[in-house]
């Protein structure tokens, strides 16, 4: 009987660690939205040969970054029922996303031990709803999971509820609208205390809605005045309260229970991609420089209300603490660590370095050798920062105001997707692969 009660106690204990959150990556930049992990023991070196425990082939395209709870790791994918109706790209373009051809868009789950296929679910068979660029695809949005259910949105197409074993509970359509030049649509489905929160900007109807994570009913809708966006929604737990944060033209913040309007900040122009990071009491966010402005890095304090935009020729106020003009954010979400902020950019492989309390360079923006365009969000181990580039080189960087560059990894294929790292691996999500690292 004791030997049996020590067997019943190690399996709960086994349970335990593999479902909780820390070691889990349940959403889009990991359980706090932040890209940091709690994973102590992680490859330092990894190619297509060295540390790879496992790889698995994709038959068709998708942007959506892995998740993994448990054992299991989730994607997505956009799958051409017949890819011979594909013309030839051009020379260093991608190959389009026809519209008038019919896809299986794919949910998937694989064993993260072995890479071997749980199971698979057509979520949407026929022809895809909206047009999309050849950069984009018609599965770039990430899933999300509380370890019982596991959700999956295709941009207009629709939401999917399945079970951890597969079975679809429930599927909901939150409607069909033009998106700005075609680009398609990437905003991921964030989920909280039960609720599954959907962004949906578009050029002809936006909109941020709640639904009920059990049943798919929708609990309230906010209309944003708001065009294209493809970022995606985070919680903020501060001292004051927490808020649901949601970039734009403008940067809004609401209370999750009901959509009230907390606050907003005019985030002057630019294209938003990038999800918001936090330290804390402070927040900082910022869109892509375009012809209309954007590029400008903003820290705003917790306990904000009404409309805290700043007037012209300030950089800050009650509320913003700081604000960088020409700060280099563009596809890739800032990262927070240690009382720095770093930020990656889009082309000519710079690093940016600024401090938390003040805003200014803790070091400017440097090149790193050998880098090309990053879309995929760095992360912090062991005290260094992971910048994966399009060329699925990782370049490993010392934290801390002088850079340093320490090492380079590479796996040969192209990247867009930010890392999953969860149970000692990291799964990179290519454009030819998913790939496990141990």
């Amino acid at each position: 009987m004791a030997k049996l009660k020590f067997l019943i106690l190690a399996l709960s204990i086994i349970y335990f660690t593999a479902c909780n959150t820390n070691n889990n990556w349940p959403n889009f930049r990991g359980p706090d939205s932040n890209q940091l992990t709690s994973e102590k023991n992680l490859p330092v070196e990894w190619s297509n040969t060295k540390n790879l425990a496992w790889k698995f082939d994709l038959q068709g395209r998708g942007w959506s970054c892995p998740i993994v709870w448990g054992n299991k790791v989730f994607f997505t994918n956009a799958v051409l029922e017949d890819p011979s109706v594909l013309p030839e790209a051009r020379e260093g373009q991608r190959l389009n996303n026809p519209s008038d051809a019919i896809y299986n868009f794919e949910v998937v789950c694989l064993d993260l031990d072995s890479g071997e296929e749980i199971w698979k679910k057509v979520a949407y068979h026929g022809l895809p709803k909206y047009r999309t660029h050849r950069d984009n695809n018609y599965a770039p949005e990430t899933m999300t999971t509380d370890g019982k259910f596991v959700y999956a949105y295709f941009g207009m197409t629709g939401v999917y509820c399945y079970d951890i074993d597969g079975t679809l509970v429930w599927e909901t359509d939150l409607g069909n609208y033009p998106m700005q030049g075609n680009w398609g649509t990437s905003s991921s489905p964030l989920l909280y205390k039960g609720i599954l929160y959907m962004q949906i900007d578009n050029e002809e109807n936006s909109f941020l809605a709640a639904l009920d994570s059990k049943t798919g009913d929708e609990l309230w809708r906010v209309q944003r005045d708001e065009k294209s966006n493809w970022g995606t929604p985070i919680i903020w737990k501060n001292s004051k309260r927490i808020e649901l944060v949601l970039q734009g033209k403008k940067a809004r913040s609401y209370n999750p229970k009901n959509g009230e309007l907390y606050w907003e900040l005019d985030l002057h122009g630019g294209r938003n991609i990038t999800s918001p990071t936090i330290d804390g009491d402070m927040i900082f966010m910022g869109n892509e420089k375009r012809r209309d402005g954007g590029g400008t890095l903003f820290a705003v304090n917790a306990g904000a209300s009404g409309d805290i935009s700043l007037n012209e020729g300030e950089s800050s106020n009650e509320w913003v603490a700081w604000s960088v003009p020409e700060s280099g954010i563009a596809m890739s979400s800032p990262l927070f660590y240690k009382g720095l902020i770093y930020i990656v950019a889009r082309s000519g492989g710079q690093l940016f370095c600024y401090d938390v309390e003040t805003g200014e360079l803790a070091y400017p923006a440097t090149k790193i050798e050998g880098a090309t365009d990053f879309w995929a969000s760095p992360w912090i181990f062991d005290g260094n920062i992971y910048c994966l580039d399009d060329h699925g080189k990782t370049h490993i960087i010392k934290t801390g105001r002088n850079f340093e560059e320490i090492s380079k990894n590479k796996i040969e294929d192209i990247f867009w997707a930010s890392t999953a790292i969860s149970q000692g691996a990291y799964i990179f999500r290519g454009e030819r692969a998913i790939y496990c690292i141990r």
